[in-house]
């Protein structure tokens, strides 16, 4: 069933974003991973990506698949309760001359609980940017490079 929902879905997201400008299609694609993160929909949103998207963090780059990515996810998604996933700024947008390739800067705040090992409930706030490269292929646009950094926990400068 899963398969033939998801199946629908890209055939939607593709049939949807094939009538709009590129820079359209970019920001739509930039909402919906506001969307999928407060509404944890982790296949979804690894579907966004390139099944060899790199991740560039933390001084590391891990080339992931979309099933890798999927699992990620759902963990993640499973571990945390957003509060807030929002855009500080306007993504900053830009093209390639040949419109193949396109890069978002993005600012954004993040409130989100968790439970720490002693099941404490603990509520962060973080200030994320990030560059995410896109790729335009036969079924539209996908993310195929993230790298991304972060400010402390707004938290951890007052506990200091």
């Amino acid at each position: 069933m899963w398969k033939y929902l998801t199946a629908s879905f890209v055939f939607f997201q593709s049939y949807y974003l094939q009538g709009s400008s590129n820079l359209d299609q970019i920001l739509t694609l930039h909402k919906l991973q506001q969307k999928y993160h407060l509404e944890k929909m982790a296949q979804e949103f690894a579907e966004l990506m390139t099944d060899s998207c790199i991740q560039v963090n933390r001084g590391e780059i891990v080339h992931t698949t979309q099933k890798e990515n999927i699992e990620r996810f759902t963990a993640y998604f499973d571990f945390v309760e957003f509060e807030k996933w929002e855009d500080l700024a306007p993504p900053i947008v830009r093209f390639s001359a040949d419109s193949t390739m396109a890069y978002t800067i993005v600012n954004k705040i993040v409130i989100a609980t968790y439970q720490d090992q002693d099941n404490q409930k603990i509520r962060g706030t973080t200030e994320f940017s990030w560059v995410a490269i896109y790729i335009k292929g036969p079924d539209g646009w996908k993310i195929d490079c993230v790298a991304s950094t972060n400010k402390p926990d707004v938290m951890e400068k007052f506990n200091k």
